[in-house]
């Protein structure tokens, strides 16, 4: 292979993303011969792969909106945890009737689910309006949320846990049926697809590049970079409430205080594993996804490392620090002047 393919591989978008996957998978097989094993028993997939496929579906769908609001703002929403857990605690307190248990729904789930949504885009039309109509620095103006969501949760389930013993509220999180993949699974590859044709479909994707790449030349040219921006939030606050449902459904239950914590750094760091600017402009979906199933299998090898679910978040910052600095204009300037001294000193080496 010759230098000129080399440097199209690997100055490609995905490129770093994949060899990140790949590297954190070889570790997990060193660790574990068996992680690629896949078995069926009683009709349903089980295996490490699996496992984690499974476990990385709510932050695959955070890693979406979150890439949507990055490119958009130039700025990352830190808190779509706490709407996780404002959706939840919706939707479980409508189908319980204000109780702590429920065995029956109290009240409709199509009208609990839609009322979780709606919440939930409430929040993100909050963080909107702050970002895209006040100016405000998203990692400030979505500060807000993050300290105040868990408590407007713990508000609306009235301080309590609140259980739905209901196998229909439990399958979002289990198995739908018969079928052998998980149904979080699904969630997230239905997400995926409908933002994926969306944004193909239609002009949007080009409009938040445009905009996150210069929101003023954007509204030279007639696009409202103020109502863009906006949208972005929206989605991501929607997409953050759809994520609270699933994990919800997992535990079958509204827990303010643990649904999608700390989440919300995984999904910034899919983000930047996937290749996208954190300054905002173009952006890669597919990349993000890809570095949300990292960060999952990621988490699997340092459990199995037997690192503590507390240590967890300083192992994920080192790789934020290593990533961010690798996309940043002074490093590449100084890996090309490195590049350029070589060759001028082979050069002159030769001519002697």
């Amino acid at each position: 292979m010759n230098k000129s393919k080399l440097k199209k591989i690997t100055s490609a978008r995905l490129f770093l993303p994949i060899v990140c996957l790949i590297a954190v998978l070889l570790i997990n097989v060193i660790k574990t011969p068996d992680f690629f094993n896949i078995t069926i028993r009683n009709g349903v997939l089980y295996g490490y792969v699996i496992d984690v496929i499974n476990r990385a579906s709510e932050l695959v769908i955070l890693a979406v909106g979150m890439t949507l609001v990055t490119a958009a703002s130039g700025g990352q929403d830190i808190s779509v945890g706490a709407v996780m857990a404002v959706a939840a605690a919706v939707c479980c307190q409508i189908l319980s009737g204000g109780a702590s248990s429920v065995t029956a729904y109290q009240n409709s789930l199509i009208l609990a689910v839609v009322a979780a949504l709606l919440a939930a885009a409430l929040c993100g039309a909050f963080n909107g309006f702050l970002v895209a109509k006040l100016n405000i620095q998203p990692m400030v103006a979505t500060l807000i949320l993050y300290t105040a969501g868990r408590g407007i949760a713990q508000l609306v389930t009235n301080g309590q846990i609140t259980y739905i013993r209901v196998p229909s509220f439990q399958m979002a999180g289990g198995y739908i049926g018969k079928s052998p993949v998980p149904t979080p699974v699904l969630f997230a590859i239905v997400t995926v697809v409908i933002v994926a044709l969306i944004l193909k479909k239609t002009a949007l994707g080009l409009y938040i590049e445009s905009v996150g790449i210069n929101g003023k030349a954007a509204r030279l040219v007639g696009l409202n970079s103020t109502m863009i921006k906006f949208l972005t939030y929206v989605i991501c606050g929607v997409l953050a409430g759809i994520a609270g449902l699933v994990a919800s459904s997992r535990i079958y239950s509204a827990d303010a205080n643990n649904i999608g914590l700390n989440l919300e750094m995984d999904a910034i760091l899919a983000v930047a594993l996937g290749g996208n600017f954190l300054g905002g402009g173009k952006f890669s979906l597919i990349g993000s996804v890809i570095g949300a199933y990292t960060i999952q299998a990621l988490t699997t090898t340092l459990y199995a490392m037997n690192v503590k679910a507390d240590q967890l978040p300083v192992y994920k910052a080192i790789v934020v620090i290593i990533i961010v600095t690798l996309q940043s204009d002074v490093f590449k300037k100084f890996v090309a002047n490195h590049r350029s001294k070589k060759v001028s000193v082979a050069a002159e080496g030769g001519q002697k």
